[in-house]
């Protein structure tokens, strides 16, 4: 193997890009690629998340800029070390970002590193953060379920299913609630009946993308209703 592989699978890729939310003219995806310490066999000594590289993309260019990801192996480092293919694993924030509050955002931040005279910073890093943090509109609640043998009839009970998308990752599930397809006699209980089924994070997530890299295995959705 000469170069790094993202891409799994180019359809699934492709259905999950189409699956994604239009955006509007202010809006952006932010996408990270790790390393993880738990999926590289002992390989990686440093920290668990070994950010490797971030951007924002739309739609259109979303395909592209994942396939720009798959550098030559041992072009990505963590301290020296080079990083095993079994560790990568990419991710998404499916719900838009806001590139208008991140640039307020992000001038109130380097201003305040200026007056502090603070050291050492990185402007770019710093204001990709903020990207990150400038949720624009939340399309989808998602409920991280860290284990394999979740039952899921227990959601029927807790909400329409037909606002429900499940994602099979590595180690569990993702279950997407898409908010505004959720129906009036769900809304005021849904969240705490889904918690209590056994979900370990919930909210505006990171999202392992279906048809790419997770630690040796690729993301897809499922049906299961």
């Amino acid at each position: 193997m000469s170069h790094y592989n993202v891409i799994i699978d180019n359809n699934k890729l492709l259905e999950f890009i189409e699956w994604l939310p239009d955006l509007a003219e202010n809006e952006k995806f932010y996408c990270c690629l790790f390393a993880r310490k738990k999926y590289s066999d002992g390989k990686i000594t440093s920290n668990d998340k070994g950010q490797l590289k971030r951007f924002l993309s739309d739609k259109k260019r979303l395909f592209e800029k994942i396939k720009q990801l798959e550098a030559p192996v041992g072009s990505y480092t963590i301290r020296g070390e080079s990083v095993p293919q079994e560790s990568l694993a990419l991710y998404i924030n499916p719900n838009p970002r806001d590139l208008k509050k991140a640039s307020f955002d992000s001038i109130i931040k380097l201003t305040d590193l200026l007056q502090k005279d603070q050291k050492g910073y990185n402007p770019h890093a710093e204001v990709l953060s903020c990207v990150q943090r400038a949720t624009s509109r939340q399309v989808y609640l998602d409920f991280d379920v860290d284990s394999k043998t979740f039952d899921f009839s227990g959601l029927k009970a807790a909400i329409n299913t037909s606002c429900l998308t499940i994602l099979q990752t590595r180690g569990g599930f993702h279950i997407l609630v898409k908010v505004d397809e959720i129906e009036p006699e769900y809304k005021k209980g849904f969240y705490n009946k889904i918690v209590a089924l056994g979900v370990d994070q919930s909210g505006d997530q990171l999202l392992p993308i279906p048809g790419c890299v997770q630690g040796g295995f690729s993301p897809e959705f499922i049906k299961v209703f």
